[in-house]
């Protein structure tokens, strides 16, 4: 069972639009979903809710520590509440897919992103789950700290608000524990629409009609 729902990105309304912030946009939409709001919380360096479902408790969180100091909000509220790291999902921006593209791990490297780079020092273990959403690359890497940091253009944030909404299709099976269906539900393509059937023969017409 996912307990603790993370969203990276960086506080203040300068940076609420770009790229960077994905993560809370995600963590944004499941508040609305779980009916909860988020809130303040010093002891944990972010905004913290707390939604209580049939499953049990669960927290959503947006660290406030700006995104390569994310670990210290995550690991003071997973170790006081005694979240292991295979109970935790990250949703993050990610460079390596393209707006629209969504996908589900859990485990693996950083791949230099600063936010997860901090949670994996901060708690020391890598087995934590990720929400990957595609942002795309500007196809040179000099670029990239500019590109994080600036709004994408409509069609790209309606293309990432869609995988948003596709993950919380997986919400209750992240609350039930089934990871394998929730990985299913997350990479689950859009059913493409059934080409049309041939027209039959022409039915001759009676000349007495």
């Amino acid at each position: 069972m996912i307990r603790l729902y993370v969203g990276l990105g960086n506080p203040g309304p300068q940076y609420e639009d770009t790229r960077h912030n994905a993560g809370f946009w995600y963590v944004d939409a499941l508040a609305r979903q779980l009916g909860v709001t988020l809130q303040p919380d010093r002891a944990y360096h972010g905004l913290v809710a707390r939604a209580n479902t049939p499953q049990g408790p669960v927290w959503l969180l947006q660290p406030q520590t700006f995104m390569n100091l994310s670990g210290k909000s995550v690991s003071a509220l997973a170790r006081f509440f005694k979240v292991n790291p295979a109970e935790v999902l990250v949703a993050h921006d990610e460079l390596d897919l393209l707006p629209g593209q969504v996908k589900l791990k859990q485990g693996g490297g950083h791949a230099g992103h600063n936010g997860l780079r901090d949670i994996h020092a901060q708690l020391g273990d890598p087995g934590y789950w990720r929400l990957r959403l595609g942002i795309g690359h500007p196809g040179v890497k000099a670029e990239v700290a500019a590109y994080v940091l600036r709004k994408p253009p409509a069609a790209e944030r309606e293309a990432i608000d869609k995988c948003i909404q596709q993950a919380l299709d997986a919400t209750p099976c992240f609350l039930q524990g089934d990871m394998a269906q929730a990985i299913a539900r997350v990479h689950a393509q859009p059913q493409r629409p059934k080409p049309p059937r041939p027209a039959g023969p022409a039915t001759p017409q009676d000349p007495a009609t």
